[in-house]
């Protein structure tokens, strides 16, 4: 039976994940919309601790003043009837026909400015609602046509972008960081900042550095074939996963989101065990939201919605557990070592070593046995995979 979720574990959907009515680009919708206090309350419920949202989840594009304000003084009710918080937010800068070539790279410039106020606007929204992190996912920001954009300056205006916006929150002093949304393509044929490794090389021409990371998507990664655990340790060991979007994918092809551990369940492993444990060292390694951005299947009702949400946080708890058992089982540390994992930790130089010295050790080079590895000397990760598969599948521990 899986555990059941708290507060503590830090489980927040996207207003557009569970509010997502079942319309795909062959079908119209399939349930009806989901009024926010609804959403509030169920979520409150099942034991999520928080609730994100573009501006346009909340409120309709284009409503008055006056509408805005209504669906936020009713979201703040039901935050404040329920505890639940707002730790993100972002902005739709991709479904209103004006987006259509995207928001701070259309070629338009008047969409540009546009997308900066629209952005500007919410961002004093997510700092009355105490969020911490503002999320930006370019999904119109690239072409289909490569004569059509001028990627350098498509980045120089990306640039220019989020450099005034980290003004904004630094004269402000609003508490607040971005977190970049990386993904290859869909909506966009190529979208700009494809991969987690794209957006941190990115990040490094900005003025503000420090202000922006990344959110890394399950799904988004495994769509253009890489290893999703290994983007999030990239991200950890530069310190740049400033929030994460959980979910499931099977294969190259179109953005599923479905149920986190729904598609490739081993990396699903590897990745809360990355999470929660820090690897073969142990610890922690991050303390952020655990944000589920999936979509219900269109084949589901109201009752389908919230078994889903609850499908997303009891696979997360039990992948926890398989993981802290994986960790702290003998054979498990036995075939770590036979494996050398921990020597990976060891620097390859000693301690002051120059080359001059690497150069000078005859049993770096010509005492060094190389055939030694011809049909020996193997480092036993088949067997340490099966222990994982084993834990996985609750065959031990």
């Amino acid at each position: 039976m899986a555990p059941t979720p708290t507060r503590a574990d830090k489980f927040s959907f996207g207003l557009w994940t569970i509010g997502y009515n079942g319309a795909d680009p062959f079908g119209g919708p399939t349930r009806a919309p989901l009024d926010v206090v609804h959403a509030v309350e169920k979520l409150s419920e099942l034991g999520a601790y928080g609730l994100t949202f573009h501006d346009d989840d909340l409120f309709a594009f284009g409503s008055t003043d006056a509408e805005r304000q209504t669906q936020i003084d009713r979201l703040k009710q039901a935050l404040a009837d329920t505890g639940l918080i707002i730790p993100m937010v972002t902005t739709n800068l991709f479904s209103a026909p004006v987006f259509k070539d995207g928001g701070f790279t259309s070629n338009d410039r008047g969409v540009r400015r546009f997308a900066l106020r629209k952005v500007l606007r919410n961002l004093d929204l997510a700092a009355e609602l105490g969020a911490k992190t503002f999320v930006m996912w370019g999904g119109r920001e690239g072409a289909e046509y490569d004569a059509a954009k001028d990627i350098r300056q498509a980045l120089e205006r990306y640039r220019e972008a989020v450099n005034l916006l980290g003004d904004y929150v630094t004269d402000k002093g609003y508490d607040i960081r971005f977190a970049i949304e990386p993904k290859p393509n869909e909506p966009r044929g190529d979208i700009l900042l494809p991969t987690v490794g794209h957006a941190m090389a990115f990040i490094e021409t900005l003025e503000r550095p420090e202000l922006v990371g990344v959110n890394p998507e399950v799904g988004h990664e495994q769509m253009a074939g890489l290893n999703f655990a290994s983007g999030i340790a990239q991200a950890l060991y530069q310190g740049k996963l400033y929030h994460i979007d959980l979910n499931g994918q099977r294969g190259i092809k179109y953005d599923q989101d479905l149920v986190f551990g729904h598609g490739d369940l081993h990396n699903a492993f590897a990745l809360v065990d990355l999470l929660e444990n820090g690897g073969p060292a142990g610890g922690p390694s991050y303390d952020g939201p655990r944000h589920f951005d999936y979509k219900p299947s269109r084949t589901e009702d109201e009752t389908g919605v919230w078994d889903s949400a609850s499908a997303n946080m009891s696979t997360y708890l039990l992948l926890k557990e398989r993981t802290a058992a994986f960790r702290a089982d003998p054979e498990v540390q036995e075939a770590l070592e036979a494996s050398r994992v921990f020597e990976l930790a060891q620097p390859t130089l000693g301690e002051g070593e120059s080359y001059d010295a690497l150069l000078a050790d005859p049993a770096s080079y010509e005492e060094f046995d190389s055939g030694a590895y011809f049909n020996g000397r193997g480092f036993g990760f088949v067997r340490l995979q099966q222990l994982a598969t084993e834990h996985l599948m609750g065959a031990r521990g």
